[in-house]
């Protein structure tokens, strides 16, 4: 147990308590709060109390609030303060919500995901060798077949008991109240028909860029079969939507026409779920500026889930849109959808959202 001073055991006595009676769902989320980051003090007590999160579900870590943490201190400061509330947690959790200054990546810039390694903590799995591009095809397929998703392209509503996983999601933008709107805006979120919103590449069309690139129309087609309203553009043009959307998927930075101020101009139903195939678009969440698009001014624009990229994570990483989208209006929450739609884990993966945000539910 992490030791609090009194007076933030106070403040949190009267800021974690909930606003409304807890849901069922409320009791499977635990949520990880850096006592040493005054951000994720406020951002993750605003969650449990709108979410009316059981107090046991809060895990207090006193860690660094810096991106980079190294990996021994993730293990002692994150991940056994985790482990040792699940054990003696009376409530079964699936979902774990870590917060705004909780650290993002392991040890460098070029690092893991912290979330993915809270994801996968159960299992005794080594993460994706970094020097992939060195390996041969028949070791790359075993790096890839080794760190499959238990959960991808499942039809089916998670628990940790089937699949030995967590799902992990955050809440993170620029600012406090960027990380605080995540909240609001999925507890405002409801069905919408569309407009569904997928951007085609022009200079993406040969081998692993070409197949990404067709998932945007078979995004685009899955949910015009099922009667949604979606906006397919395949011209060579980066393009904004005219009017906000229920869901986003373009390659961002590595789109050859892409603007920034193009790329700011688009805006968000409360609910809207997002992917941009961009290597590093969750490399910072404290800074505007970037060599690629970034999934924070997505956030601060208005999405309410979003998936990024804390580190070059390859094509193979990316969530596959016609999955994504596809789950999520059939009824799945945020961190299902996403997670679906993810082939690996322990990787360099990174979920913005309130994993309880479903609005399709049937």
């Amino acid at each position: 147990m992490v030791h609090v001073g009194n007076s933030l055991l106070a403040y949190l006595a009267f800021a974690l308590a909930p606003s409304a009676p807890a849901a069922p769902e409320a009791n499977r989320v635990l949520v990880v709060i850096n006592q040493n980051s005054p951000d994720s003090v406020a951002v993750g007590s605003y969650y449990v109390k709108k979410r009316s999160i059981p107090t046991v579900n809060v895990v207090m870590v006193k860690t660094s609030s810096t991106p980079n943490i190294p990996l021994a201190e993730y293990y002692s400061t994150i991940q056994k303060p985790i482990q040792d509330n699940i054990a003696k947690n009376r409530n079964k959790i699936d979902f774990i919500v870590t917060t705004k200054g909780v650290p993002i990546r392991l040890d460098s810039d070029g690092g893991y995901s912290v979330d993915g390694y809270i994801a996968s903590m159960e299992f005794k799995l080594a993460p994706i060798r970094p020097d992939l591009p060195k390996l041969s095809d028949s070791q790359q397929s075993e790096e890839f077949r080794r760190a499959a998703n238990p959960y991808f392209n499942k039809r089916e509503s998670f628990t940790h008991d089937k699949f030995g996983m967590y799902l992990v999601t955050r809440l993170d933008g620029y600012t406090v109240e960027n990380a605080k709107r995540l909240v609001d805006l999925s507890l405002a979120a409801k069905k919408e028909k569309g407009p569904f919103f997928f951007d085609m590449a022009g200079n993406r069309s040969d081998g692993a860029y070409g197949q990404m690139n067709q998932m945007l129309k078979m995004a685009s087609d899955a949910l015009e079969f099922r009667d949604f309203d979606t906006i397919l553009d395949e011209s060579k043009d980066f393009v904004a939507p005219k009017s906000p959307v229920a869901g986003y998927a373009s390659w961002g930075s590595n789109d050859a026409a892409y603007k920034r101020e193009i790329y700011n101009q688009i805006k968000f139903k409360p609910g809207a779920l997002c992917e941009t195939f961009v290597s590093t678009s969750a490399f910072t969440f404290t800074s505007h500026q970037h060599w690629q698009s970034l999934i924070a001014d997505l956030i601060d624009q208005g999405v309410t889930g979003v998936k990024g990229y804390v580190s070059e994570p390859y094509t193979f990483a990316l969530a596959r849109p016609q999955i994504l989208f596809e789950r999520y209006v059939t009824g799945y929450n945020l961190a299902e959808s996403f997670y679906l739609a993810s082939p690996v884990i322990k990787w360099k993966d990174l979920v913005i959202g309130d994993p309880l945000c479903r609005p399709y539910k049937q």
